[in-house]
């Protein structure tokens, strides 16, 4: 078997949601049971990976991300579809909830992931699409070139410092982060936003009940990708002149988020060499490891008490790391 074929897993998510956005009824649901509910007991039953050694490159590893970039736009175009044909007796928040979860864990992950790639290639693109998916086509602007050159600082709005709320957090990062990319490139991300103002012009011309599902989902998956920068330097904040190091990013190594998510979870040996396709990423024993999976720490995070009392409890148990 090869060594991509677990990362199959991750494309549950976009098909099912794409499946049952046209089935209809309750099976809309499916993803969020899946995500929501199932994938964090998944996390602790997989168990974590304690191997040093990276994935081989292979086509299957690229080929699956491409999938995932491509079911992205298929997710957006099946809830657009079911709205047209009617939701009947569920409510319209089942479909736009777990339109906004698919094209969220998988697609924004995925565009993350291919907008890393040669600028203007046919990967690139994709990645633009999914972004353009869910309005953050700044994204590319103010990740690579503000979050990867000052992650875990202050000047970063994407990394959080200690006892700060997920909820504290989203209104804060992201008008900084659009801000950011404006002042950094101001006629892309001029365009980039008259883009996503057509569309939702065009979408509310189209209907309003069009406009609402699609801003919806949109703002679902803002989150699930706040939620993880969120997450991902929480507390470890390094000085000015300081080099970063893999003690700067929190890790985990849980099967199921590292499978599910294209490796993600693996997030310091990301920023100590971004161009390194996912199948590559390694773990590294200087990064503090998070309380569980990502799908976890989906829940914990809603809960700022527990969140801040289990990651200085992690944060002590990896050495101090981060200033806990």
């Amino acid at each position: 078997m090869g060594n991509w074929v677990p990362h199959v897993l991750g494309l549950l998510t976009p098909l099912s949601a794409a499946v049952t956005l046209l089935i209809g009824g309750w099976w809309m649901a499916t993803p969020i049971v899946l995500l929501l509910g199932l994938y964090p007991f998944l996390d602790a039953l997989a168990g974590s990976s304690t191997v040093h050694d990276v994935e081989e490159e292979g086509k299957g590893h690229n080929v699956i991300v491409h999938l995932h970039g491509i079911l992205v736009p298929v997710v957006v175009i099946c809830l657009l579809y079911r709205v047209s044909i009617g939701v009947g007796s569920v409510s319209i928040i089942v479909p736009t909830l777990s339109a906004g979860l698919a094209t969220g864990a998988s697609g924004v992950v995925a565009a993350h992931e291919l907008c890393h790639r040669r600028i203007r290639s046919n990967s690139w693109w994709l990645g633009r699409l999914d972004l353009l998916c869910v309005l953050y086509l700044h994204f590319t602007v103010e990740h690579n070139h503000t979050h990867h050159k000052h992650w875990a600082r202050k000047v970063d709005p994407t990394s959080s410092p200690w006892g700060r709320s997920v909820y504290g957090h989203l209104v804060r990062t992201v008008p900084k982060q659009l801000r950011n990319a404006y002042r950094i490139r101001k006629t892309d991300t001029t365009v980039s936003v008259l883009v996503e103002i057509t569309l939702l012009a065009c979408l509310a011309a189209w209907g309003l009940s069009y406009f609402a599902v699609f801003v919806g989902q949109a703002l679902v998956a803002i989150y699930l990708l706040e939620f993880v920068n969120y997450i991902q330097h929480h507390g470890l904040e390094r000085g000015a002149n300081e080099r970063p190091n893999a003690s700067h990013a929190w890790e985990s190594r849980t099967r199921w988020s590292r499978y599910t998510l294209m490796n993600l979870p693996l997030h310091a040996a990301h920023h100590l060499r971004a161009t390194t396709p996912y199948e590559r990423l390694r773990p590294y024993d200087e990064s503090p490891q998070l309380p569980g999976g990502y799908y976890q720490m989906f829940w914990i995070a809603l809960i700022p008490p527990l969140f801040n009392r289990l990651m200085q409890k992690s944060a002590n148990y990896s050495g101090g790391v981060g200033g806990a």
